[in-house]
């Protein structure tokens, strides 16, 4: 896992912010920069402890996607439609930066007709709309086809979990600029936010990732702390940092768990604290924060 160079501490009482230099293995300052605007509204969480971004763990009672392809199959062209997906926004931007105006207008329109006829994008969009108008029956069909042709994307790109009074947040974005998805590379960039609503004072230890890319190859990685330190979050505060994922295929997931330990007491036992799962994709979700 390689961590960026940004590191947060936040005193929730009284809304200061301390930035402090990190060691990031990258560097990637314009990580920062690209994916500032997802993350404009991650100052204002909402108070509520709920685990969200689980849909995906659910059985479902609808349809399915029909008999006419298999689930395998079906994945299958999934991942290679997102491939296309992601080269064509790489084709765009490379033609934008040599002023060939005229070829990135023709990718983008590419795309546009793209995502108006991806199966997934498309289902998204009639779930969607299913669910507004209380065709729950029609939203639970919807539902059970995307869980067929793309089980990741049964996930959000963002999660919620509070465990023992600690709230964890994550909130993840795909970066072009760091991607080859022509070489099987998709860079993710991922902000955690730690957040102690707890009465006492708790220490980062350890972090524990299951990362599971599209072909459903898990990898666990586990690590000292995060990006080089093991900070100590107060009650009523909290710790923020960014970091990043490189994938071989453009969408998977990543779910987890911190190792902390109360230091008001000695000899205070660890314990382990819910990173709930969330998406990597290149599609994206609807939603914009945390």
């Amino acid at each position: 896992m390689h961590s960026l160079s940004i590191k947060v501490f936040t005193d929730f009482n009284t809304g200061n912010t301390r930035r402090l230099p990190g060691r990031g293995s990258y560097g990637f300052a314009e990580i920062e920069e690209c994916t500032r605007r997802q993350w404009l509204n991650c100052r204002d969480f909402a108070r509520n402890c709920r685990i969200v971004a689980c849909a995906s763990q659910r059985n479902g009672n609808g349809s399915g996607a029909g008999p006419s392809s298999s689930p395998s199959s079906s994945s299958s062209s999934f991942l290679s439609r997102s491939r296309t997906y992601a080269l064509l926004k790489q084709q765009m931007e490379v033609a934008a930066k040599s002023e060939d105006y005229k070829e990135a207008a023709r990718i983008r329109d590419s795309l546009k007709l793209f995502e108006e006829e991806e199966p997934v994008l498309r289902l998204r969009r009639l779930m969607k709309q299913a669910i507004a108008e209380e065709r729950f029956e029609d939203a639970a069909k919807y539902r059970d086809e995307l869980k067929e042709i793309a089980p990741h994307y049964l996930l959000t790109c963002s999660s919620d979990a509070t465990t023992y009074g600690i709230r964890v947040q994550v909130r993840s974005v795909y970066i072009e600029g760091r991607s080859q998805p022509s070489k099987g590379l998709c860079f993710f960039a991922y902000r955690i936010r730690i957040t102690n609503n707890s009465d006492r004072p708790v220490q980062l230890l350890r972090r524990h990732w299951i990362i599971t890319d599209a072909n459903g190859k898990v990898e666990n990685v586990w690590g000292s702390g995060v990006i080089g330190e093991q900070p100590v979050i107060l009650p009523g505060t909290g710790f923020e940092y960014s970091s990043a994922c490189p994938l071989s295929t453009p969408n998977g997931r990543m779910e987890g768990d911190f190792e902390m330990k109360h230091i008001d007491k000695v000899g205070s036992q660890s314990f382990n604290v819910a990173i709930a799962p969330f998406s990597l994709s290149i599609l994206g979700d609807d939603t914009d924060t945390l």
